[in-house]
């Protein structure tokens, strides 16, 4: 299995392990709801009810995030051949190994090097879209350089 493609699956993991905590996080907030009892307290019960709907906004807000990043994985194609940093790129500069996808953390080869799994929107990946090998950035007040693009 190539490099890319295994960065994929790691990305799509990521994002199913992810999707499956909100979907039991939201279950779990349901049937919290559903098992308030209205009491003799009902102001203590409403701050209740209130606080689950709240929680469950902000899940549905993660969910959001969630679908936007399995729509830019869907979008990738690991077989193109960018002579440009682009999507779905595997990028080797002397500051690190960057996979342009989703933020979806560190993964580690076997020989022990790091490829960093980065959203195309972040600061590294805004730094080196459309650039070519042996391209230059500065980041964080040090120039660093393109050394690779597959």
């Amino acid at each position: 299995m190539e490099l890319k493609e295994i960065l994929l699956d790691f990305c799509w993991i990521h994002v199913n392990i992810k999707k499956d905590l909100l979907s039991k996080r939201s279950i779990s907030l349901q049937e919290s709801l559903n098992s308030e009892t209205k009491s003799s307290a009902g102001d203590k019960h409403e701050t209740g009810r209130a606080m689950v709907q709240l929680e469950q906004e902000k899940l549905g807000q993660q969910q959001v995030v969630l679908d936007q990043m399995q729509r830019v994985l869907q979008q990738i194609n690991i077989e193109s051949q960018n002579q440009k940093v682009g999507l779905g790129n595997l990028v080797k500069t002397t500051l690190g190994t960057y996979f342009i996808a989703i933020g979806a953390g560190v993964f580690k080869m076997e020989n022990g090097e790091m490829v960093y799994c980065i959203s195309a929107n972040s600061p590294i990946a805004q730094l080196v879209m459309g650039k070519m090998p042996g391209a230059s950035y500065v980041f964080r007040g040090n120039t660093h350089k393109i050394l690779k693009i597959t």
